[in-house]
């Protein structure tokens, strides 16, 4: 007889990581039905919103800064973007003063598909979390504190 695995999570539903992968496909399998439509992938979403985020705080936004505030590849996003760029949602042009930065801008047109989008998100947010709506800010600042603890500098 062979030897058995030893778990120290005992079941699937004893996993925390299980659990959360199991929950984040979940949640994305909702935010792509509302994305589909308007034609965004859940990663283009994540961007021009960014954008939005960051053009509230500085008219200056760089691709550098839309990568960090995401923990996302720098190359992956200039990817992005570029396919944002061609849908007509965004401008990238060279920095002023830094000839290596590009300042991204959403477009009249992004702004608007973004607000669309955002709305739909938001709303199918509301919905897949209403079951825990009284504890819905215990579970972001949970989340929180496991994203600035486990966060690669």
């Amino acid at each position: 007889m062979s030897e058995k695995i030893e778990f120290i999570f005992k079941s699937p539903d004893t996993s925390p990581g299980y659990l959360l992968g199991q929950l984040t496909l979940l949640w994305q399998r909702k935010l792509k039905k509302v994305l589909d439509p308007l034609d965004l992938t859940h990663t283009q979403f994540i961007l021009l919103t960014s954008i939005a985020w960051l053009t509230n705080k500085s008219e200056n936004v760089t691709q550098v800064e839309i990568a960090n505030l995401n923990n996302f590849d720098r190359m992956m996003v200039s990817k992005v973007l570029r396919t944002l760029e061609n849908k007509k949602l965004i401008t990238r042009k060279e920095h002023s003063t830094d000839t290596r930065a590009k300042i991204v801008k959403l477009t009249t047109n992004g702004k608007k598909i973004l607000q669309t989008a955002l709305t739909k998100v938001e709303n199918a947010d509301i919905e897949f979390f209403f079951s825990i709506d009284k504890n819905l800010s215990n579970l972001n600042s949970y989340m929180q504190t496991l994203i600035k603890t486990n966060k690669d500098e």
